[in-house]
C-alpha cells in the first residue's frame, strides 16, 4: 500500500488506462518543446516523461505545465498532479452525489441560495418566459447541463434577437437548457478584463468538520463568455491572502506579465474580500458534505462572493517555476487535509 493511502490496484488500473490511450506523437512534441525551452535533450525528456507517468503519477501535461524538466526529484514530489487528484476525487467524492455537480441544472437547484443571481430552465412551451427573462436582463448566459472546461457555454444579447420563438427552439434543440443572469463582477476584477466574468478557482477539502483551502487560482479571460483556456484564458496562483504570486500562464506555453488587452500587471493583482471568500467556500462545502474534494469556481462581486459551479473532479492548478520562480507546489496541503500525509 502506498504511503498516500490510495489503493495500488486503482493506480495500476489508471496506468493501464493511460498506456492504452498514449499518443506517442503528442508526447514527443511536448518533449521537444520542453527540451527547447529548458535546453535539454529531447529523447531524455521523453524517457523522463514516461517514467514519471508510470511510476510518479505525473500526467504528461503536468510535466510540461509545471516545468518538471528543470526540477529535482524532491521538488517534483511537492507538486499536485492530475492522476493523484483523480485518485482523491475517486476516494473522497461519493458516487451517489456526484450528479449534483455534473449536471448544471441540478447544481443550481442544490446551491440556489449561494448563486445570488436569477436562473431558469428552457422547456417546451416557455418561449414567453425565456423572452421576458432575456429582455429583463439584456444579456444572458446559456449552458448545456453537461459540459466542462467552458464547453457548452454561450452568451446572447436581447437586442440581437428578432424571432423569439426561433430563439427558444434553437436553445432547446441545441441543449442549451440552463439560462443564467450575467454576474456583475467586482471592479478590481473588471480592471483586469471587463469583458469576461473572471472566476476564482478555490480547491478545497471538507473533512466533516472543517473546510481546508488547498490552492487558489485566479483565472482571467480575454473578453469571451468564459475565462477557460479554450477561450484564450489563463491563470495565476494566489497566496493565502489572495495576492498573485507572479505573472499569468496557460497550458499552451503563453506567459502573461500583463493582461494582453487591458495591460494590467498580473503580479499586482489582489483578490478583494479574501476573508469573505474563505468564509463563503466553507459554507458551500457543507451543502453536500458527501462530496468532500471540490474545485469551487466563484466570482467576487461588489457585494461579496457568488458561486458559479463546483467541480467534483477538482483538476489541478499549480505554480509554474519558470514563471513564478517558486519551485515547490501545494501537495503537502492536500496530504495534510485529507489525512494521507
Amino acid at each position: 500500500m502506498p504511503s498516500t493511502g490510495l489503493g495500488l490496484s486503482s493506480r495500476l488500473r489508471y496506468l493501464a488506462y493511460r498506456a492504452r490511450r498514449i499518443n506517442v506523437g503528442s508526447v514527443w512534441e511536448r518533449a521537444r518543446e520542453a527540451a527547447a525551452q529548458h535546453g535539454k535533450w529531447t529523447p531524455a525528456i521523453v524517457v523522463d516523461m514516461l517514467f514519471s507517468a508510470g511510476f510518479r503519477q505525473v500526467g504528461f501535461q503536468d510535466y510540461i505545465d509545471y516545468d518538471f524538466a528543470i526540477l529535482t526529484g524532491r521538488e517534483r514530489a511537492t507538486f499536485m498532479t492530475h492522476p493523484f487528484s483523480n485518485q482523491l476525487s475517486q476516494r473522497f467524492d461519493h458516487p451517489d452525489f456526484r450528479h449534483l455537480f455534473q449536471d448544471k441544472i441540478e447544481f443550481d437547484r442544490a446551491f440556489s441560495e449561494h448563486l445570488h443571481r436569477e436562473w431558469m430552465v428552457v422547456e417546451p412551451g416557455n418561449a414567453d418566459e425565456v423572452r421576458a427573462f432575456t429582455e429583463r436582463h439584456g444579456t444572458i448566459v446559456t449552458k448545456e447541463p453537461i459540459g466542462q472546461a467552458g464547453t457548452g457555454v454561450h452568451r446572447y444579447h436581447a437586442a440581437d434577437i428578432d424571432d423569439w420563438a426561433a430563439f427558444h427552439r434553437g436553445l432547446h434543440d441545441r441543449g442549451e437548457l440552463l439560462i443564467e443572469e450575467v454576474i456583475a463582477q467586482h471592479p478590481d476584477l473588471a480592471a483586469v478584463c471587463p469583458g469576461t466574468v473572471n472566476t476564482t478557482r478555490v480547491t478545497a477539502f471538507f473533512d466533516g468538520e472543517r473546510t481546508h483551502i488547498l490552492a487558489i487560482a485566479q483565472k482571467f479571460g480575454r473578453g469571451a463568455v468564459s475565462d477557460q483556456m479554450s477561450f484564450g484564458g489563463f491563470y495565476t496562483m494566489l497566496d493565502d491572502d489572495g495576492r498573485a504570486v507572479g505573472p499569468g500562464y496557460d497550458s499552451h506555453g503563453h506567459v502573461h506579465i500583463t493582461h494582453p488587452d487591458s495591460g494590467f500587471r498580473i503580479a499586482d493583482f489582489q483578490l478583494p474580500m479574501m476573508a469573505e471568500v474563505v468564509a463563503f467556500v466553507d459554507r458551500v462545502a457543507r451543502v453536500v458534505p458527501q462530496v468532500q474534494y471540490v474545485g469551487w469556481d466563484i466570482v467576487v462581486t461588489p457585494t461579496g462572493p457568488v458561486l458559479v459551479e463546483g467541480n467534483w473532479g477538482a483538476g489541478v492548478y499549480e505554480n509554474k517555476p519558470s514563471v513564478t520562480g517558486i519551485r515547490t507546489g501545494h501537495k503537502a496541503r492536500y496530504l495534510a487535509a485529507t489525512g494521507l500525509g
